[in-house]
Protein backbone atom coordinates (compact mmCIF):
# COMPACT_ATOMS: atom_id res chain seq x y z
CA UNK A 1 0.00 0.00 0.00
CA UNK A 2 1.12 3.57 -0.71
CA UNK A 3 2.49 5.49 2.28
CA UNK A 4 -0.79 6.84 3.59
CA UNK A 5 0.88 9.77 5.33
CA UNK A 6 2.14 11.05 1.94
CA UNK A 7 -1.39 11.64 0.69
CA UNK A 8 -2.90 15.09 0.57
CA UNK A 9 -6.08 15.59 2.54
CA UNK A 10 -8.11 15.63 -0.68
CA UNK A 11 -6.47 12.40 -1.86
CA UNK A 12 -7.13 10.75 1.50
CA UNK A 13 -10.76 11.89 1.42
CA UNK A 14 -11.21 10.36 -2.04
CA UNK A 15 -9.45 7.13 -0.99
CA UNK A 16 -11.69 6.77 2.05
CA UNK A 17 -14.80 7.37 -0.04
CA UNK A 18 -13.64 4.74 -2.55
CA UNK A 19 -12.83 2.37 0.36
CA UNK A 20 -9.26 1.96 -0.94
CA UNK A 21 -8.23 2.01 2.73
CA UNK A 22 -10.01 2.53 6.01
CA UNK A 23 -10.00 5.48 8.38
CA UNK A 24 -8.44 3.21 10.99
CA UNK A 25 -5.58 2.29 8.62
CA UNK A 26 -5.07 5.96 7.80
CA UNK A 27 -5.05 6.89 11.48
CA UNK A 28 -2.67 4.07 12.45
CA UNK A 29 -0.24 5.19 9.73
CA UNK A 30 -0.19 8.69 11.20
CA UNK A 31 0.14 7.45 14.78
CA UNK A 32 3.19 5.42 13.72
CA UNK A 33 4.66 8.47 11.97
CA UNK A 34 4.11 10.55 15.12
CA UNK A 35 5.89 7.98 17.25
CA UNK A 36 8.86 7.93 14.88
CA UNK A 37 9.08 11.75 14.84
CA UNK A 38 8.95 12.60 18.54
CA UNK A 39 12.36 14.24 18.21
CA UNK A 40 10.56 17.12 16.45
CA UNK A 41 8.51 17.78 19.62
CA UNK A 42 5.52 18.78 17.49
CA UNK A 43 2.93 17.05 19.68
CA UNK A 44 2.66 17.82 23.39
CA UNK A 45 -0.04 15.17 23.86
CA UNK A 46 -0.86 12.17 21.69
CA UNK A 47 -4.36 10.69 21.85
CA UNK A 48 -4.06 7.29 20.12
CA UNK A 49 -7.02 5.60 21.84
CA UNK A 50 -9.37 8.47 21.09
CA UNK A 51 -8.04 8.65 17.53
CA UNK A 52 -8.69 4.99 16.85
CA UNK A 53 -12.18 5.19 18.35
CA UNK A 54 -13.00 8.23 16.20
CA UNK A 55 -11.56 6.47 13.12
CA UNK A 56 -13.67 3.36 13.73
CA UNK A 57 -16.77 5.55 14.11
CA UNK A 58 -15.88 7.28 10.83
CA UNK A 59 -15.50 3.91 9.08
CA UNK A 60 -18.96 2.93 10.29
CA UNK A 61 -20.48 6.16 9.01
CA UNK A 62 -18.69 5.85 5.65
CA UNK A 63 -19.96 2.27 5.31
CA UNK A 64 -23.51 3.54 5.88
CA UNK A 65 -23.07 6.36 3.37
CA UNK A 66 -23.22 8.95 6.14
CA UNK A 67 -19.63 10.20 6.16
CA UNK A 68 -19.17 13.94 6.58
CA UNK A 69 -16.82 16.13 4.52
CA UNK A 70 -13.87 15.23 6.77
CA UNK A 71 -14.90 11.67 7.66
CA UNK A 72 -11.83 9.73 8.83
CA UNK A 73 -9.33 12.57 8.21
CA UNK A 74 -6.64 12.60 10.97
CA UNK A 75 -5.73 16.10 12.16
CA UNK A 76 -3.75 17.77 14.95
CA UNK A 77 -5.06 20.56 17.18
CA UNK A 78 -3.02 23.46 18.50
CA UNK A 79 -2.88 23.34 22.31
CA UNK A 80 -4.76 26.65 22.45
CA UNK A 81 -8.10 25.03 21.51
CA UNK A 82 -10.16 23.59 24.36
CA UNK A 83 -10.80 19.89 23.76
CA UNK A 84 -13.31 18.27 26.08
CA UNK A 85 -11.69 15.66 28.29
CA UNK A 86 -8.25 16.24 26.72
CA UNK A 87 -5.57 18.30 28.47
CA UNK A 88 -5.31 21.87 27.18
CA UNK A 89 -2.50 24.03 28.56
CA UNK A 90 -1.69 26.77 26.01
CA UNK A 91 1.82 25.33 26.57
CA UNK A 92 2.08 27.24 29.86
CA UNK A 93 2.93 25.96 33.32
CA UNK A 94 0.17 28.11 34.75
CA UNK A 95 -2.50 25.89 33.16
CA UNK A 96 -0.71 22.82 34.50
CA UNK A 97 -2.87 19.75 33.77
CA UNK A 98 -6.07 21.64 32.96
CA UNK A 99 -8.67 19.39 31.31
CA UNK A 100 -11.62 21.33 29.84
CA UNK A 101 -15.19 20.13 30.28
CA UNK A 102 -16.17 21.84 27.03
CA UNK A 103 -15.14 21.86 23.37
CA UNK A 104 -14.10 24.88 21.32
CA UNK A 105 -16.55 25.69 18.55
CA UNK A 106 -13.94 25.24 15.81
CA UNK A 107 -12.91 21.75 16.95
CA UNK A 108 -16.54 20.77 17.61
CA UNK A 109 -17.28 21.58 13.95
CA UNK A 110 -14.31 19.50 12.80
CA UNK A 111 -15.54 16.51 14.83
CA UNK A 112 -19.09 17.13 13.52
CA UNK A 113 -17.71 16.71 10.00
CA UNK A 114 -15.92 13.47 10.90
CA UNK A 115 -12.29 14.53 11.53
CA UNK A 116 -10.10 12.40 13.82
CA UNK A 117 -8.08 13.90 16.71
CA UNK A 118 -4.47 12.66 16.72
CA UNK A 119 -3.32 14.90 19.58
CA UNK A 120 -2.51 18.40 20.80
CA UNK A 121 0.23 20.38 19.08
CA UNK A 122 3.00 22.49 20.56
CA UNK A 123 2.88 26.30 20.43
CA UNK A 124 4.54 29.32 21.97
CA UNK A 125 3.24 29.93 25.49
CA UNK A 126 -0.17 31.60 25.19
CA UNK A 127 0.69 32.06 21.48
CA UNK A 128 3.28 34.71 22.38
CA UNK A 129 6.28 34.12 20.15
CA UNK A 130 7.53 33.85 16.59
CA UNK A 131 9.66 30.73 16.88
CA UNK A 132 7.93 28.21 19.20
CA UNK A 133 10.77 28.58 21.70
CA UNK A 134 8.63 29.92 24.58
CA UNK A 135 6.58 26.73 25.10
CA UNK A 136 6.87 25.12 28.54
CA UNK A 137 7.24 21.81 26.67
CA UNK A 138 10.37 23.01 24.90
CA UNK A 139 10.94 24.14 21.31
CA UNK A 140 9.59 22.46 18.20
CA UNK A 141 12.22 21.46 15.64
CA UNK A 142 11.56 22.35 12.01
CA UNK A 143 11.57 19.24 9.77
CA UNK A 144 13.58 21.28 7.25
CA UNK A 145 17.37 21.61 7.44
CA UNK A 146 19.85 23.83 5.65
CA UNK A 147 21.73 22.09 2.88
CA UNK A 148 24.76 20.31 4.30
CA UNK A 149 23.90 21.19 7.90
CA UNK A 150 22.24 19.36 10.78
CA UNK A 151 21.62 22.54 12.80
CA UNK A 152 18.18 22.60 14.40
CA UNK A 153 15.90 25.29 13.00
CA UNK A 154 12.74 26.88 14.40
CA UNK A 155 9.42 26.15 12.65
CA UNK A 156 8.14 29.67 13.32
CA UNK A 157 5.50 30.59 15.84
CA UNK A 158 3.29 30.63 17.61
CA UNK A 159 1.71 27.66 15.79
CA UNK A 160 5.04 25.91 15.26
CA UNK A 161 3.87 22.45 16.29
CA UNK A 162 0.97 22.60 13.84
CA UNK A 163 3.19 23.68 10.96
CA UNK A 164 5.93 21.13 11.71
CA UNK A 165 3.42 18.28 12.04
CA UNK A 166 1.78 19.04 8.70
CA UNK A 167 5.13 19.50 6.93
CA UNK A 168 6.54 16.25 8.40
CA UNK A 169 3.39 14.27 7.43
CA UNK A 170 2.34 13.70 11.05
CA UNK A 171 -1.25 14.76 10.26
CA UNK A 172 -3.22 15.69 7.14
CA UNK A 173 -4.04 19.14 8.47
CA UNK A 174 -3.96 21.12 11.68
CA UNK A 175 -5.61 24.02 13.44
CA UNK A 176 -3.73 27.18 14.25
CA UNK A 177 -4.40 30.69 15.52
CA UNK A 178 -3.04 33.91 14.07
CA UNK A 179 -2.75 37.10 16.16
CA UNK A 180 0.10 38.78 14.28
CA UNK A 181 1.27 36.11 11.84
CA UNK A 182 1.16 32.91 13.89
CA UNK A 183 -0.31 30.85 11.04
CA UNK A 184 1.32 32.49 8.03
CA UNK A 185 4.89 32.76 9.36
CA UNK A 186 5.17 29.08 10.49
CA UNK A 187 3.58 27.98 7.21
CA UNK A 188 6.25 29.96 5.35
CA UNK A 189 9.07 28.49 7.46
CA UNK A 190 7.94 24.89 6.87
CA UNK A 191 6.91 24.99 3.21
CA UNK A 192 3.16 24.50 3.68
CA UNK A 193 -0.06 26.50 3.25
CA UNK A 194 -1.66 28.51 6.05
CA UNK A 195 -4.55 30.94 6.03
CA UNK A 196 -5.68 33.53 8.55
CA UNK A 197 -9.32 34.11 7.69
CA UNK A 198 -11.15 37.42 8.03
CA UNK A 199 -11.68 38.42 11.66
CA UNK A 200 -15.04 36.97 12.70
CA UNK A 201 -15.04 34.19 10.07
CA UNK A 202 -14.16 31.48 12.64
CA UNK A 203 -15.47 31.44 16.20
CA UNK A 204 -13.00 32.29 18.97
CA UNK A 205 -15.15 30.53 21.60
CA UNK A 206 -13.16 27.93 23.49
CA UNK A 207 -9.78 29.19 22.24
CA UNK A 208 -7.40 30.46 24.91
CA UNK A 209 -7.31 34.22 24.32
CA UNK A 210 -4.16 36.23 23.61
CA UNK A 211 -5.41 39.51 22.06
CA UNK A 212 -9.15 39.26 21.49
CA UNK A 213 -9.45 41.91 18.77
CA UNK A 214 -6.68 40.25 16.73
CA UNK A 215 -6.94 36.47 17.35
CA UNK A 216 -8.37 34.33 14.55
CA UNK A 217 -8.35 30.57 14.00
CA UNK A 218 -7.36 29.04 10.69
CA UNK A 219 -6.02 25.85 9.07
CA UNK A 220 -2.62 24.50 8.05
CA UNK A 221 -2.39 22.06 5.13
CA UNK A 222 0.05 20.87 2.51
CA UNK A 223 -1.94 22.26 -0.43
CA UNK A 224 -4.21 25.21 -1.11
CA UNK A 225 -7.08 22.81 -1.84
CA UNK A 226 -6.61 21.06 1.51
CA UNK A 227 -6.63 24.41 3.35
CA UNK A 228 -9.87 25.33 1.58
CA UNK A 229 -11.48 22.04 2.61
CA UNK A 230 -10.53 22.54 6.25
CA UNK A 231 -11.61 26.17 6.41
CA UNK A 232 -15.09 25.30 5.23
CA UNK A 233 -15.55 23.10 8.31
CA UNK A 234 -13.87 25.53 10.71
CA UNK A 235 -15.76 28.65 9.61
CA UNK A 236 -19.27 29.71 10.52
CA UNK A 237 -21.38 31.86 12.81
CA UNK A 238 -21.38 31.11 16.52
CA UNK A 239 -23.82 32.89 18.86
CA UNK A 240 -21.40 32.19 21.75
CA UNK A 241 -18.86 34.56 20.15
CA UNK A 242 -20.11 38.13 19.81
CA UNK A 243 -17.41 38.90 17.19
CA UNK A 244 -18.48 35.96 15.01
CA UNK A 245 -20.06 37.14 11.75
CA UNK A 246 -23.42 35.74 10.68
CA UNK A 247 -22.98 35.13 6.98
CA UNK A 248 -23.00 31.96 4.84
CA UNK A 249 -19.82 29.88 4.52
CA UNK A 250 -18.91 29.45 0.83
CA UNK A 251 -17.64 26.26 -0.75
CA UNK A 252 -14.01 27.38 -0.63
CA UNK A 253 -12.80 24.31 -2.51
CA UNK A 254 -14.82 25.39 -5.55
CA UNK A 255 -12.60 28.48 -5.81
CA UNK A 256 -9.46 26.36 -6.22
CA UNK A 257 -8.57 26.25 -9.91
CA UNK A 258 -10.82 29.18 -10.79
CA UNK A 259 -9.34 31.61 -13.33
CA UNK A 260 -7.58 34.69 -11.99
CA UNK A 261 -7.71 36.46 -15.34
CA UNK A 262 -8.59 40.14 -14.96
CA UNK A 263 -7.91 40.28 -11.23
CA UNK A 264 -5.99 43.38 -10.12
CA UNK A 265 -3.12 42.54 -7.75
CA UNK A 266 -1.60 45.31 -5.65
CA UNK A 267 2.15 45.44 -5.03
CA UNK A 268 2.72 47.74 -2.00
CA UNK A 269 5.89 49.81 -2.23
CA UNK A 270 6.15 50.11 1.58
CA UNK A 271 6.92 46.38 1.87
CA UNK A 272 10.31 46.95 0.23
CA UNK A 273 11.98 47.39 3.59
CA UNK A 274 15.63 48.32 4.16
CA UNK A 275 17.90 45.31 4.33
CA UNK A 276 15.43 42.88 2.77
CA UNK A 277 17.41 39.95 1.34
CA UNK A 278 17.76 39.88 -2.43
CA UNK A 279 16.27 36.39 -2.59
CA UNK A 280 13.04 37.64 -0.92
CA UNK A 281 12.84 40.49 -3.44
CA UNK A 282 13.44 38.01 -6.28
CA UNK A 283 10.77 35.63 -4.97
CA UNK A 284 8.26 38.49 -4.73
CA UNK A 285 8.96 39.52 -8.34
CA UNK A 286 8.66 35.91 -9.47
CA UNK A 287 5.28 35.54 -7.76
CA UNK A 288 4.05 38.68 -9.45
CA UNK A 289 5.16 37.33 -12.83
CA UNK A 290 3.33 34.03 -12.22
CA UNK A 291 0.10 35.87 -11.51
CA UNK A 292 0.63 38.14 -14.52
CA UNK A 293 1.20 35.11 -16.75
CA UNK A 294 -2.13 33.71 -15.49
CA UNK A 295 -3.90 36.86 -16.65
CA UNK A 296 -3.87 39.02 -13.54
CA UNK A 297 -3.01 42.72 -13.73
CA UNK A 298 -0.27 44.08 -11.46
CA UNK A 299 -0.74 47.50 -9.86
CA UNK A 300 1.72 49.38 -7.66
CA UNK A 301 -0.08 50.59 -4.54
CA UNK A 302 0.71 52.52 -1.39
CA UNK A 303 -0.12 51.47 2.17
CA UNK A 304 1.49 54.47 3.89
CA UNK A 305 0.93 53.45 7.50
CA UNK A 306 2.60 50.04 7.08
CA UNK A 307 5.76 51.37 8.73
CA UNK A 308 3.76 52.06 11.92
CA UNK A 309 2.11 48.64 12.04
CA UNK A 310 4.72 46.74 14.05
CA UNK A 311 5.07 49.23 16.94
CA UNK A 312 1.28 49.67 16.96
CA UNK A 313 0.78 45.91 17.16
CA UNK A 314 3.24 45.59 20.05
CA UNK A 315 1.17 48.08 22.03
CA UNK A 316 -2.31 46.76 21.24
CA UNK A 317 -1.54 43.02 21.56
CA UNK A 318 0.26 43.18 24.96
CA UNK A 319 -2.46 45.49 26.31
CA UNK A 320 -5.15 42.96 25.46
CA UNK A 321 -2.96 40.11 26.70
CA UNK A 322 -2.45 41.73 30.10
CA UNK A 323 -6.23 41.95 30.46
CA UNK A 324 -6.94 38.42 29.19
CA UNK A 325 -4.25 36.79 31.35
CA UNK A 326 -5.47 38.41 34.58
CA UNK A 327 -7.77 35.39 35.04
CA UNK A 328 -4.79 33.06 35.61
CA UNK A 329 -4.28 33.61 39.31
CA UNK A 330 -4.11 30.16 40.92
CA UNK A 331 -7.57 30.39 42.48
CA UNK A 332 -9.92 28.24 40.41
CA UNK A 333 -7.82 26.04 38.11
CA UNK A 334 -4.28 25.35 36.96
CA UNK A 335 -1.11 25.97 38.92
CA UNK A 336 -1.26 27.32 42.49
CA UNK A 337 1.84 28.33 44.44
CA UNK A 338 0.98 28.95 48.12
CA UNK A 339 1.66 32.24 49.92
CA UNK A 340 1.07 33.73 53.35
CA UNK A 341 -1.95 35.64 51.98
CA UNK A 342 -3.98 35.83 48.78
CA UNK A 343 -1.88 38.61 47.24
CA UNK A 344 1.32 36.64 47.83
CA UNK A 345 -0.36 33.54 46.38
CA UNK A 346 -1.27 35.52 43.24
CA UNK A 347 2.26 36.85 42.90
CA UNK A 348 3.93 33.47 43.52
CA UNK A 349 1.61 31.65 41.11
CA UNK A 350 2.00 34.11 38.26
CA UNK A 351 5.78 34.39 38.73
CA UNK A 352 6.18 30.61 38.60
CA UNK A 353 3.51 29.93 36.00
CA UNK A 354 4.31 32.47 33.29
CA UNK A 355 7.49 32.26 31.21
CA UNK A 356 9.77 35.26 30.49
CA UNK A 357 8.11 36.31 27.20
CA UNK A 358 4.60 36.19 28.66
CA UNK A 359 5.73 38.16 31.72
CA UNK A 360 7.36 40.74 29.43
CA UNK A 361 4.19 41.25 27.39
CA UNK A 362 1.92 41.37 30.45
CA UNK A 363 4.14 44.08 31.96
CA UNK A 364 4.21 46.06 28.70
CA UNK A 365 0.45 45.77 28.40
CA UNK A 366 -0.16 46.81 31.99
CA UNK A 367 2.13 49.80 31.49
CA UNK A 368 0.43 51.11 28.34
CA UNK A 369 -3.01 50.76 29.96
CA UNK A 370 -2.01 52.46 33.20
CA UNK A 371 -3.13 55.93 34.29
CA UNK A 372 -1.02 58.61 32.65
CA UNK A 373 0.09 56.37 29.75
CA UNK A 374 -3.23 55.16 28.31
CA UNK A 375 -3.70 58.21 26.05
CA UNK A 376 -0.04 58.42 25.05
CA UNK A 377 0.27 54.77 24.02
CA UNK A 378 -2.86 52.64 23.83
CA UNK A 379 -5.29 55.28 22.57
CA UNK A 380 -2.78 56.56 20.01
CA UNK A 381 -2.09 52.99 18.85
CA UNK A 382 -5.80 52.41 18.27
CA UNK A 383 -5.95 55.57 16.13
CA UNK A 384 -3.01 54.37 14.03
CA UNK A 385 -4.71 50.99 13.71
CA UNK A 386 -7.71 52.74 12.16
CA UNK A 387 -5.40 54.43 9.64
CA UNK A 388 -3.83 51.06 8.72
CA UNK A 389 -7.31 49.66 8.08
CA UNK A 390 -8.22 52.73 5.99
CA UNK A 391 -5.10 52.24 3.84
CA UNK A 392 -6.41 48.83 2.77
CA UNK A 393 -9.97 50.11 2.34
CA UNK A 394 -8.71 52.83 -0.03
CA UNK A 395 -6.74 50.30 -2.09
CA UNK A 396 -9.68 47.90 -2.37
CA UNK A 397 -12.05 50.78 -3.19
CA UNK A 398 -9.74 51.63 -6.10
CA UNK A 399 -10.44 48.22 -7.64
CA UNK A 400 -7.59 46.07 -6.28
CA UNK A 401 -8.75 42.48 -5.66
CA UNK A 402 -5.81 41.29 -3.56
CA UNK A 403 -2.37 42.36 -2.38
CA UNK A 404 0.82 40.34 -2.93
CA UNK A 405 3.72 40.60 -0.46
CA UNK A 406 6.48 38.43 0.97
CA UNK A 407 5.32 36.32 3.92
CA UNK A 408 8.50 36.66 6.00
CA UNK A 409 11.71 38.70 5.82
CA UNK A 410 13.84 35.53 5.82
CA UNK A 411 13.78 31.75 5.84
CA UNK A 412 13.74 29.77 9.10
CA UNK A 413 16.54 30.59 11.54
CA UNK A 414 18.33 28.41 14.07
CA UNK A 415 16.98 27.57 17.51
CA UNK A 416 18.51 30.06 19.95
CA UNK A 417 19.69 32.44 17.22
CA UNK A 418 17.20 35.21 18.00
CA UNK A 419 16.01 34.30 21.49
CA UNK A 420 18.70 36.43 23.10
CA UNK A 421 18.63 39.62 25.10
CA UNK A 422 16.91 41.82 22.49
CA UNK A 423 13.28 40.76 21.92
CA UNK A 424 12.85 43.34 19.15
CA UNK A 425 14.96 41.23 16.79
CA UNK A 426 12.42 38.42 17.20
CA UNK A 427 9.46 40.79 16.85
CA UNK A 428 10.76 41.94 13.44
CA UNK A 429 9.78 38.51 12.04
CA UNK A 430 6.19 39.76 12.06
CA UNK A 431 6.88 42.84 9.93
CA UNK A 432 4.96 41.54 6.87
CA UNK A 433 2.08 39.90 8.70
CA UNK A 434 0.81 42.18 11.50
CA UNK A 435 -0.96 44.67 9.18
CA UNK A 436 -3.43 41.93 8.20
CA UNK A 437 -4.45 41.36 11.81
CA UNK A 438 -4.65 45.08 12.56
CA UNK A 439 -7.08 45.48 9.64
CA UNK A 440 -8.98 42.22 10.26
CA UNK A 441 -8.34 40.97 6.71
CA UNK A 442 -7.76 37.45 5.35
CA UNK A 443 -4.16 36.49 4.58
CA UNK A 444 -2.82 33.36 2.87
CA UNK A 445 0.79 32.11 2.97
CA UNK A 446 1.73 29.81 0.09
CA UNK A 447 5.14 28.20 -0.62
CA UNK A 448 6.86 29.80 -3.60
CA UNK A 449 10.44 28.52 -3.63
CA UNK A 450 13.58 27.96 -1.58
CA UNK A 451 16.54 30.07 -0.55
CA UNK A 452 20.21 29.44 -1.33
CA UNK A 453 20.40 27.00 1.60
CA UNK A 454 17.43 24.96 0.41
CA UNK A 455 14.92 26.32 2.96
CA UNK A 456 11.31 27.18 2.08
CA UNK A 457 10.21 30.71 1.28
CA UNK A 458 6.63 31.87 0.88
CA UNK A 459 4.49 34.64 -0.52
CA UNK A 460 1.51 36.25 1.19
CA UNK A 461 -1.79 37.16 -0.42
CA UNK A 462 -4.03 39.66 1.38
CA UNK A 463 -7.69 39.88 0.44
CA UNK A 464 -10.81 41.94 0.93
CA UNK A 465 -12.90 41.07 4.01
CA UNK A 466 -14.62 37.67 3.60
CA UNK A 467 -13.14 37.10 0.15
CA UNK A 468 -11.02 34.10 1.06
CA UNK A 469 -12.16 32.48 -2.19
CA UNK A 470 -10.10 35.03 -4.16
CA UNK A 471 -7.03 34.11 -2.11
CA UNK A 472 -7.54 30.39 -2.74
CA UNK A 473 -7.77 31.00 -6.50
CA UNK A 474 -4.62 33.14 -6.54
CA UNK A 475 -2.79 30.86 -4.11
CA UNK A 476 -3.43 27.81 -6.24
CA UNK A 477 -2.04 29.67 -9.26
CA UNK A 478 1.21 30.28 -7.35
CA UNK A 479 1.22 26.69 -6.07
CA UNK A 480 0.89 25.31 -9.60
CA UNK A 481 3.77 27.48 -10.80
CA UNK A 482 6.09 26.91 -7.82
CA UNK A 483 5.33 23.27 -7.09
CA UNK A 484 4.97 21.69 -3.66
CA UNK A 485 7.81 21.48 -1.15
CA UNK A 486 8.61 18.47 1.05
CA UNK A 487 11.48 18.20 3.56
CA UNK A 488 13.98 15.36 3.28
CA UNK A 489 13.25 12.93 6.11
CA UNK A 490 16.09 12.82 8.65
CA UNK A 491 14.26 12.22 11.94
CA UNK A 492 13.58 8.48 11.67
Amino acid sequence: MTDLTALTLAEARDGLAAKTFSALELTDAHLAAMEAARVLNAYVLETPDRARAMAQAADARIANGEGGPLAGIPIGVKDLFATEGVRTTACSKILDDFVPRYESTVTAQLWRDGAVLLGKLNNDEFAMGSSNETSCFGPVINPWRRSGSDAKLVPGGSSGGSAAAVAAHLCLGATGTDTGGSIRQPAAFTGIVGIKPTYGRCSRWGIVAFASSLDQAGPFARTVRDAAILLRSMAGHDPKDTTSVDRPVPDYEAAVGRSVKGMRIGIPKEYRIDGMPAEIEKLWAQGAEWLKAAGAELVEISLPHTTSALPTYYIVAPAEASSNLARYDGVRYGLRVPGDNIVEMYENTRAAGFGPEVRRRVMIGTYVLSAGYYDAYYLRAQKVRTLIKQDFENVFAAGVDAVLTPATPSAAFGIGEKAGADPVEMYLNDVFTVTVNMAGLPGLAVPAGTDAQGLPLALQLIGRPFEEETLFSLGETIEQAAGRLTPARWWA
